[in-house]
């Protein structure tokens, strides 16, 4: 870690969440009847999908709505230029999943504690600014869940620092047909419901802020993209149990607009190490372009979920 801003750490943020916000969470993002256990909070294996840490940089420990706009410019990381984040997108993610959540977290104390680990200027087109946040029991230091992200502040470039490494891609294995594929209908309702798990950017609720970024309306949250794609992932190959992934991530790579069909592509490349199997996949809109590239996950396959019902 080195250049302007990197090594930064913000001070730690209290988050917290409830069983209904889990519950919520699965229904956002695909969860079905015969997977219960994300459902319904009576069910003996009452669980949380794997990434719902992803939102709680979003949500915190709030249960009203947020003002988007005002809480990204809560904190100035020093020795680059302020970025406006009215004009930021999903970059790339990386989530671990080191230690199962509780379905709630009442009776403990949990923080995100995130640095930064690059700025980089990428030029006309804007700057990325990749950080490292860590959901932490704050009692017992436990690391429950990481994740390395980039947002990307579009046309928020030309100030100088450095262009930053070039990414480490994962490209599906060429020549060899998907092993699995699986589709995903948006509606014009999609980003409104899922922006009530706490990500409340207006981008993904009303049109003006999408024009101004050149995106011609409402965008769906790159995000729903990606959680929908591990559901499928984990519905597909893991049997819905979320200890059989380990490691997930994709990058941002184009726009979905409400009413998109999305279509992912699953490839297992046969390489394990210690029971964990590389998978690769590509999320794409029918009849467009791929929307999630970079594709990778770790995971115990197992087969696809059968019906409890």
């Amino acid at each position: 870690m080195s250049g302007p801003g990197a090594g930064f750490e913000y001070p730690p943020t209290e988050v917290s969440w409830t069983k209904r916000d889990v519950l919520l969470f699965a229904n956002t993002i695909g969860c079905t009847a015969n997977e219960l256990h994300f459902l319904y909070e009576l069910d003996p294996n009452f669980s949380v999908f794997p990434t719902y840490p992803v939102i709680l940089p979003f949500k915190k420990n709030k249960q009203e709505v947020i003002d988007f706009y005002a809480a990204q410019k809560a904190v100035q990381i020093p020795g680059v230029p302020e970025f406006d984040a009215r004009r930021v997108v999903d970059g790339q993610r990386l989530v671990q999943f080191l230690k199962p959540l509780p379905t709630t977290s009442a009776g403990k104390k949990f923080e995100l504690r995130t640095k930064v680990l690059g700025v980089y200027d990428k030029g006309r087109p804007g700057t990325v600014v990749e950080i490292q946040q860590d959901l932490v029991d704050a009692g017992t230091g436990e690391v429950y869940n990481r994740a390395i992200g980039s947002s990307f502040y579009v046309g928020q470039g030309n100030w100088g620092g450095p262009k930053g490494p070039a990414t480490e891609n994962f490209p599906p294995p060429k020549d060899k047909k998907p092993d699995v594929e699986f589709e995903v209908q948006t509606k014009p309702e999609t980003p409104l419901l899922y922006r009530l798990n706490g990500d409340y950017n207006p981008l993904h609720a009303h049109p003006e802020p999408g024009k101004k970024m050149g995106f011609g309306g409402v965008i769906i949250h790159g995000l729903f993209s990606f959680n929908a794609a591990a559901h499928g992932l984990l519905q597909k190959l893991g049997g819905s149990d979320p200890a059989n992934i380990k490691e997930f991530q994709a990058r941002f790579a184009s726009p979905v607009r409400p009413g998109d069909k999305l279509i992912t592509s699953v490839w297992r490349t046969g390489d394990i190490k210690a029971g964990w199997e590389e998978i690769r996949f590509v999320v794409k809109v029918a009849g467009g372009k791929i929307c999630l590239s970079n594709g990778r996950a770790l995971m115990k396959v197992v087969g696809e979920s059968k019906s409890k019902l």
